[in-house]
């Protein structure tokens, strides 16, 4: 299984080296100048904390697409691209004033239009939802879009980083392997994957960075481990160690027809 190592830094796109990362748009969007990456990475929307802030969606979609040929362009070795979709924790809808219902609608509506306006990037769908009928549902507006997830490279399945390890998610999760998916779980980390790791092809984290505010610093550079590169790869160890255990390797359960875009 592949696992992404969530980083807020992007000048480490420049210093790790055949460790996959995520980095959010909300970290590149803002630069004049990108670093050049030298190992695959993921592109997250910061769609989270987007609707948490102002209730919708700021980045219109011409600009989002824009920005993403850019990282695509610049940074090179991008494996794929989160849309801009809507999450549905209850913090969230409250926060929109909409329903679960059509934050899926918006979700499907944006991938279409994502992929009309720039059909050359890797745009990975995205399953929102709270129950499993919710993340059925939400595969039926998919199919009904004209989009047949058994056939695309890799399925993300969202609104499931803060109840990762419940059984809830881990039904979620195996329902989805059994239509023979190809799913990524966002923010699925060590407590998750001990219980449904085989599911996935991919999943994500950066729950280092939280640990690690607790951990005093290891150099006089910063007082705690919350941004420190050391740290965040000794986490991610960890990780390759809990997939060894489950019997996976880093890497033998990913998509390779997914690519990247150099």
């Amino acid at each position: 299984m592949k696992f992404f190592l969530g980083i807020h830094q992007p000048i480490w796109l420049t210093r790790v080296r055949d460790i996959p990362l995520l980095v959010s748009h909300r970290r590149l969007g803002h630069r004049r100048t990108l670093p050049r990456s030298i190992t695959e990475w993921a592109l997250d929307s910061g769609g989270f904390t987007e609707l948490q802030l102002h209730g919708r969606w700021q980045t219109n979609e011409k600009d989002y697409v824009r920005a993403v040929r850019r990282y695509a362009d610049e940074i090179g070795n991008l494996t794929w691209a989160a849309p801009q979709d809507w999450m549905c924790e209850q913090s969230i809808l409250k926060r929109t004033g909409l329903t679960v219902r059509e934050h899926q609608r918006r979700t499907v509506r944006n991938l279409v239009r994502l992929r009309e306006l720039a059909p050359e990037l890797p745009w990975v769908p995205t399953l929102q939802g709270w129950t499993l009928s919710d993340y059925e549902r939400c595969a039926d507006v998919y199919e009904r879009a004209g989009i047949d997830l058994a056939a695309e490279p890799l399925v993300a399945i969202g609104t499931v980083c803060r109840r990762q390890s419940s059984a809830d998610v881990e039904r979620i999760m195996r329902a989805f392997a059994a239509r023979n998916l190809n799913l990524h779980g966002f923010g699925i980390k060590i407590t998750g994957l001990t219980r449904y790791a085989e599911a996935l092809c991919s999943s994500d984290s950066m729950s280092w960075s939280r640990r690690g505010r607790y951990v005093p610093g290891c150099g006089p550079s910063h007082r705690t481990e919350s941004n420190c590169l050391r740290f965040a790869l000794s986490w991610y160890r960890q990780i390759q160690t809990t997939l060894g255990s489950a019997g996976l390797s880093a890497d033998s359960a990913f998509p390779k027809q997914l690519g990247r875009v150099a």
